[in-house]
């Protein structure tokens, strides 16, 4: 049985570990994990592909992935691609999806992080660059601004941010608007170095080049 996104996003069972593992991580501090962030990533790893002329199928494989790639928080924040994997591998398989299908998807939620994560497929390329290239002001759940750590920091710097494919289809430009007020750019680079390296490297494996452009702005 074939499944759409729009299938996934109504299964309530979906719902629920999507909200309990973003619960757990707002009780460590941790900024927004929950359907502002899934829905980010399934609407950027579908675009990314859908540029790039993949199967409608493979789009679609994309955006679920994208959309359950973070509920193995729930289990523990340390290896959360692989229990993540594991939980959307039996929520799938209960739903009666295609094995082929759900090995996509859990191949690919189970190498999104950049610790122990590669770029083992086009599906697995889509969600690494779309769920790194997620850095915005309103993920930080954090109101006081003198208790920032440095990822409220980096997050609530940027003012705006564009992930977009040029029309020849052979880079992929992340640009980022940051209010150096509250980050550096030095700042920015000492937590998504790692990050941005495995966006080089999964956009190499769809055959494009990753660019990062950083506005530095003084707002304050």
């Amino acid at each position: 049985m074939k499944f759409t996104f729009e299938d996934i996003k109504k299964d309530p069972k979906i719902h629920t570990y999507i909200s309990m593992a973003d619960k757990s991580l707002a009780s460590l501090g941790y900024t927004e994990h929950s359907f502002g962030h899934v829905g980010i990533v399934a609407k950027n790893a579908g675009y990314i592909l859908e540029t790039l002329g993949y199967p409608a199928d493979e789009i679609e494989l994309a955006k679920i992935a994208g959309y359950m790639h973070d509920i193995g928080n729930i289990v523990n924040r340390v290896n959360h691609s692989q229990s993540g994997a594991i939980i959307a591998f039996r929520l799938l398989d209960n739903l009666g999806m295609d094995a082929a299908d759900a090995s996509e998807i859990v191949m690919a939620i189970g190498n999104h992080d950049e610790g122990t994560g590669t770029p083992v497929s086009s599906v697995a390329a889509a969600l690494i660059i779309a769920d790194k290239a997620d850095v915005r002001r309103s993920r930080v759940r954090n109101q006081d601004e003198s208790t920032f750590d440095i990822h409220d920091r980096v997050n609530y710097s940027v003012k705006e941010s564009e992930l977009k494919i040029n029309k020849e289809h052979t880079l992929i430009k992340l640009k980022l608007s940051i209010d150096t007020h509250y980050c550096s750019v030095m700042d920015f680079f000492e937590i998504f170095m790692e990050r941005m390296v495995m966006c080089r490297a999964a956009a190499e494996k769809l055959g494009l080049r990753f660019k990062l452009i950083i506005n530095e702005q003084q707002l304050m």
